[in-house]
């Protein structure tokens, strides 16, 4: 299958995000709707980071590799929350928590009857609240999403699922004075439960990365004989 959470959605404004998070920046932010329907890896993303000062928004590259590894492959776009604490590659991203705000992910399934045509999906939350990718990066080097195992109807979409916390648990992880063992556990146990989520399918323009618009998101009827 393809990555996990190849695109997604930034549609609502930094001031809608901040409110759902409930928590006043250090950093400016205002009401302008982002309306970015179709991110891509590589694009800069707006994304919310825990420091002393409090939270700040700043725009990170979605992709990370550390040094060592550069030109050896394509950035990583996600990490999966089994290994990315104990495992080499993250070892100098892990530490470095942080959020992205969003209104759902696209997916794309293998048609069963033409195994060289996929069919995209858009997933968000039944509620149509917005949601919290959990993420991991550093300042000037780009950022990761976490993913870990698909559960009930997701099975059908995609193995894998980005880590989605809701604001209680969002503001937590991004929470310096949160400890490695407890960042651990948000990740890998108390992340939104599948039943959480809706999903339906789109129409394919969202696979050229430079299409943009609300219709993106919009569902679209499929075929009897598809």
């Amino acid at each position: 299958m393809a990555a996990v959470c190849g695109r997604f959605v930034q549609d609502r404004s930094l001031a809608d995000y901040v409110d759902w998070l409930g928590v006043t920046p250090a950093s400016g932010y205002d009401g302008v709707p982002l309306e970015r329907y179709n991110i891509a890896p590589t694009a800069m993303v707006n994304v919310f980071r825990g420091t002393g000062e409090g939270i700040l928004i700043s725009a990170l590259e979605w992709g990370w590799q550390p040094f060592w590894a550069q030109g050896k492959r394509p950035p990583a776009i996600n990490a999966r929350v089994e290994t990315v604490s104990s495992g080499g590659f993250f070892r100098d991203a892990w530490p470095n928590r942080l959020l992205v705000p969003a209104a759902g992910w696209y997916e794309w399934v293998v048609e069963p009857a033409s195994p060289k045509r996929k069919q995209p999906y858009f997933i968000r939350l039944k509620s149509g609240e917005p949601m919290f990718f959990a993420g991991i990066g550093l300042e000037g080097e780009g950022f990761v999403i976490l993913t870990a195992d698909a559960m009930g109807g997701l099975l059908d979409i995609h193995d894998r699922r980005p880590i989605v916390l809701d604001p209680d648990l969002a503001r937590e992880w991004v929470n310096p004075a949160t400890t490695q063992q407890r960042a651990e556990v948000i990740a890998g146990e108390l992340g939104t439960a599948s039943e959480a989520f809706t999903w339906f399918p789109v129409g394919g323009a969202v696979g050229n990365a430079r299409n943009q618009g609300e219709q993106l998101v919009l569902p679209v009827d499929l075929a009897p004989d598809r």
